[in-house]
């Protein structure tokens, strides 16, 4: 009797282990903090071509304005920031796997002029500003 008492008691044991095991943790993030997935990324904002031309757009910190060419090869536009503290151009590209549309980088707080010319020609300067608040 006395074996079969300590033979299940093994078992509840085992089957308890077995258990808590199986059990969720505190924290579903492996690092046992709660940020989300991918941090604190902010999402680019789009806009087209033709409606930058006098347009003032607001980015934050870290935050990239994407530019649609519509029509236009991605790589036909340069551009020039008066202040490169505050912003930088990246220019677009093809690389043939991936087509990578112009844009502008938020770089640091402050208000700077951006101009895009295009190197087809026959399409006026598209002149915008940038403003950039902190996160």
């Amino acid at each position: 009797m006395k074996f079969s008492r300590l033979v299940l008691g093994a078992a509840v044991v085992t089957v308890s282990l077995l258990m808590a095991g199986c059990a969720a943790a505190a924290s579903s993030s492996p690092t046992g903090d709660s940020t989300p997935i991918g941090g604190d990324i902010v999402a680019p904002v789009t806009i087209s071509a033709g409606d930058l031309q006098g347009a003032s757009v607001d980015l934050v910190v870290g935050q990239t304005l994407n530019i649609n060419t519509g029509d236009l090869a991605v790589d036909s536009y340069t551009g020039a920031v008066a202040d490169a503290a505050v912003a930088e151009f990246v220019a677009g590209k093809d690389d043939g796997s991936a087509t990578f549309n112009p844009g502008v980088l938020a770089l640091a707080a402050g208000t700077t002029s951006v101009t895009m010319t295009n190197k087809d020609g026959g399409i006026q300067p598209l002149e915008f500003t940038v403003v950039v608040t902190a996160r």
